[in-house]
Formats: structure tokens, C-alpha cells, sequence
């Protein structure tokens, strides 16, 4: 036992971020000021370092993010789970809610009937709510596919895009999809990500501000 560290309960997340930070200075990595947060939650999340090197940010993401919230900006996610994680009480100080429509049987029936994900209608559902939204998908490439397809089609621009979907098939080219058009986004390169590093990025970005 002469290797357990004892940390009270309430020092624990606090004790993990000192860690993160002198790791990565042992590395000689200096993250940008206004990144720093953000990616070190991802790494907490994670306890990952390669989301050091594969993090990407839009010019001015974090304080365009910020400032959706401060007016009142929704979360859409693509999971339940990103939901549950994602400090609600926090965003709901600026006036902002979390949504998620995955799981409505309205949306399965009409995913069935149309032969298209779930993720799909959800998206296109999220567009409907004439609201400031930022997305945070980290399971469903096929999310960020619909978005994608709707800014072509003119039908709709989101607002952000947190893009981290997890997984082998299409979640490369979809991340792809934002690195490369002009909306505001965050997006993780590469196959990692998943729901709980799409919400560690919504609360380094709340707990940042």
C-alpha cells in the first residue's frame, strides 16, 4: 500500500488536474490559454494524452462558445448518456437547456419508416427548434452527416459543433466534414471520442467561463 496516494474526497479532481498539468509540462507541452480547460478535462475524462495532439479548434472556439451560452444557447446531444454528464444547473444560469432526442418513439418510428438513423431525424428535429444551439456528438457520425447535408442543402447552419463520435465506420470522414466548412467547432481527429468526452468538452467550456 506504500504507493496509495490518499486524497480526501472533495481534493480529488483538483489533485487529478495536478497531475495532468505537471505531466504535461514533463512532456514539454504548453497548451493555448484559452484550450487549456477544455482539452485538460478531455484528458481527465480520458486519463488520454493523445487528445493533446488531436484536438482541433476553430478560430475563437472557445470564446464563441462561450458566448452562445452567456445568450442563452441549448446543448443538443446525440446520447443520453452526453446528456446525463453535462452539468445542466450550470447552463441553466445562462438560460440554456440540454436536449436529446434519440430515445423519443416518435423519432425511432419515423427513423424506421424513412430507413435512415435515429441520429438523423434527431438532428433534423434539433433544427427545428429556432433556438442558438451547440451540438455535442460523440457517438453518431451519422449526426454529423446530417448537419453537414442540411448546411448544402441550405435548409439549416449550426450554430457549433462539438464533433467526437467514437468508433470505425464513417466517424473519420464525418469529423472531416467540419474541419473543413466555416462553422465554429470543436472535433477530436481520428476514431476516440464517445459521449463522455463530448460532455467534459461542454463542461471545460462551462466551468471555464
Amino acid at each position: 500500500m506504500k504507493d496509495i496516494e490518499y486524497v480526501l474526497p472533495s481534493e480529488i479532481e483538483k489533485r487529478s488536474f495536478e497531475i495532468i498539468g505537471k505531466e504535461l509540462e514533463e512532456m514539454g507541452l504548453v497548451l493555448p490559454k484559452d484550450q487549456e480547460p477544455i482539452t485538460k478535462r478531455v484528458i481527465h475524462t480520458s486519463a488520454d494524452f493523445d487528445y493533446v495532439n488531436t484536438m482541433r479548434y476553430s478560430n475563437d472556439a472557445i470564446e464563441i462558445a462561450r458566448g452562445l451560452i452567456r445568450d442563452g444557447a441549448h446543448i443538443v446531444t446525440d446520447t443520453n448518456m452526453a446528456m446525463a454528464g453535462i452539468n445542466k444547473k450550470r447552463l441553466a444560469e445562462y438560460g440554456g437547456a440540454v436536449h436529446c432526442f434519440m430515445a423519443e418513439e416518435d423519432v425511432a418510428a419515423e427513423a424506421k419508416a424513412r430507413q435512415v438513423t435515429r441520429a438523423t431525424v434527431s438532428m433534423e428535429r434539433a433544427a427545428q427548434l429556432g433556438l442558438p444551439v451547440i451540438f455535442a456528438i460523440g457517438n453518431a457520425p451519422t449526426a454529423l452527416i446530417s448537419l453537414y447535408e442540411m448546411m448544402e442543402e441550405k435548409k439549416f447552419v449550426p450554430d457549433f459543433v462539438i464533433g467526437v463520435p467514437v468508433g470505425f465506420v464513417n466517424v473519420v470522414a464525418a469529423k472531416e466534414l467540419f474541419l473543413n466548412s466555416q462553422v465554429p467547432y470543436i472535433i477530436n481527429e481520428g476514431r476516440k471520442g464517445g459521449s463522455n468526452i463530448a460532455a467534459a468538452i461542454v463542461n471545460g467550456i462551462l466551468y471555464s467561463m
